[in-house]
């Protein structure tokens, strides 16, 4: 720092402070030396915008005295004037106070630094083993081809498509989709009827704001099933009524008594009891939804891992005009694309469309144009038979490890999806408790009941539901263990 400061031994000038200025001379030249190199014509702001970022950071703390604008000037090399400038506009904002002959001040305006950006991201829990259900193997994702689509679509895109988009989704990826969707799952896709969303969470979000605005105030919701439809309607208005299985599907005397008009499913793999709605059940289904002009809304979360035949086809290929069919990449590619598809009956496309454009508009333009790259040239079926080799794999030393450390147990359900469903001999209950101790000795599983939308009570043998796709063979095998360890340590 240069010595110019003539006066410093002497009386402060207008606007500055004398000898007294202590570490605020050095703070205040070390916060603003790099704004002082800016281009001559930004140079003014630029030591605004530094000095009041110091201001607000607290790297210039509350009633910091600040060097005459004539010292400071002069260590910066720049003209007295822009100190002035700069002293007088954040004094007039508040950050600083002055007094003719008192000097310059920070202020106690800004009370604190801002907070920093918290992450609220769901994560997994930090155990030895963890088996909790609905996660894919994040490292499984195709990041080389991902990164070349994005080239080829950034490269070809034309300008008029980063405007604001259809709100049902670039005509490009719905008419990719539709053909996806007819040949993988056998639904009837009509693109003008496909609107890509958010995920299977936005779906429903938007098929809850439809109903409610009908006048529909209740949802039936299969109960064991996944948590998120209760909160995901109650933002809508809508309440989820339970509804409880039997080995088919959906019990149709609860359903049919219960009054509700509309329905979530899982049919082609229930979650979480891991069964296949029969196809006398999904007949008597959309029986039902005719009877009572109502609609059953198909969550199709992991229909293409089958891994003993061929996936069963989806109800909505059955009666599209009364089947509501949602799907997403979240457990083929990443659940953070927050990459989805709705398919509306006719009924309610008109509604839902305007929902989604009041909600936001339309999905990201450059993501649906990478995507539907990525479903025409192939690399997304590449990526489904990727994801089914390892997860069946895994699925299988699942079921070896079960039958090695746990003798006797049933895996239940079909062989797909991301989780299976294990009955353990009677002799490791009680249900009761057993996730309890299990966490205990640092492997995370959830029981069957945990999935519950009532007050179901436990069994006296265990039910496990356990995830196994974002788990290696080695680490299932390993975290099994641990289990049996912890079952009979306990």
């Amino acid at each position: 720092m240069t010595s110019s400061g003539t006066n410093r031994g002497g009386a402060a000038d207008e606007d500055g402070g004398g000898d007294d200025c202590g570490d605020g001379v050095s703070a205040a030249w070390e916060v603003l030396l790099p704004a002082a190199s800016a281009p001559p014509r930004a140079r003014g702001r630029t030591l605004q915008a530094a000095l009041r970022e110091a201001v607000r950071s607290g790297r210039l703390a509350q009633g910091t005295r600040l060097p005459s604008s004539r010292d400071l000037a002069a260590d910066l090399g720049v003209s007295r004037g822009l100190i002035t400038e700069a002293y007088e506009q954040l004094t007039a904002e508040g950050y600083l106070r002055s007094g003719r002959g008192a000097g310059t001040w920070v202020g106690g305006a800004v009370r604190a630094a801002p907070p920093r950006a918290r992450d609220l991201a769901p994560r997994s829990p930090a155990a030895r083993a963890d088996f909790v259900a609905g996660t894919p193997d994040l490292s499984l994702f195709p990041r080389a081809a991902w990164a070349a689509a994005q080239r080829g679509v950034l490269a070809e895109l034309p300008h008029h498509e980063l405007g604001y988009p259809d709100p049902r989704g670039l005509p490009r990826l719905r008419t990719a989709l539709a053909a996806l969707l007819a040949r993988r799952r056998g639904v009837v896709a009509d693109p003008e009827r496909l609107v890509v969303v958010s995920g299977v969470a936005q779906a429903n979000a938007l098929l809850g704001l439809v109903l409610h605005a009908r006048g529909i105030d209740t949802v039936g919701v299969e109960d064991p099933g996944s948590p998120q439809y209760d909160a995901l309607y109650a933002a809508s208005g809508v309440s989820a009524v339970p509804l409880p299985l039997d080995g088919e599907g959906l019990a149709l005397g609860p359903l049919e008594a219960s009054g509700v008009r509309s329905v979530v499913t899982t049919p082609a793999h229930q979650f979480p009891t891991g069964i296949a709605y029969s196809a006398r059940r999904r007949t008597r289904l959309l029986d039902w939804a005719r009877s009572v002009d109502g609609f059953v809304l198909e969550d199709d979360y992991d229909g293409d891992f089958r891994y003993d035949r061929a996936p069963v086809g989806a109800l909505q290929g059955l009666d599209p005009e009364r089947v509501a069919y949602t799907g997403s990449v979240s457990k083929s590619l990443a659940p953070g694309l927050r990459l989805g598809w709705l398919l509306v009956p006719e009924a309610l496309a008109d509604e839902v469309v305007e929902r989604k454009r009041t909600l936001d508009l339309g999905h990201p333009a450059l993501d649906q144009a990478l995507f539907a790259r990525f479903v025409e040239r192939g690399d997304y079926d590449r990526q489904l038979r990727r994801c089914q080799r390892a997860y069946r794999d895994r699925r299988d030393a699942l079921v070896a490890a079960l039958g090695e450390h746990f003798p006797g147990t049933r895996v239940t359900g079909i062989a797909a999806g991301l989780h299976v469903i294990a009955a353990l001999p009677g002799r490791y209950g009680p249900e009761a408790g057993f996730a309890e101790r299990a966490w205990a000795a640092g492997v995370a599983v959830r029981t069957l009941p945990q999935y519950s939308h009532t007050d179901t009570a436990a069994g006296p043998a265990v039910r496990l539901v356990l995830g196994y796709a974002h788990l290696s063979p080695a680490r299932i095998r390993d975290g099994v263990r641990l289990l049996a360890e912890a079952v009979r340590a306990g």
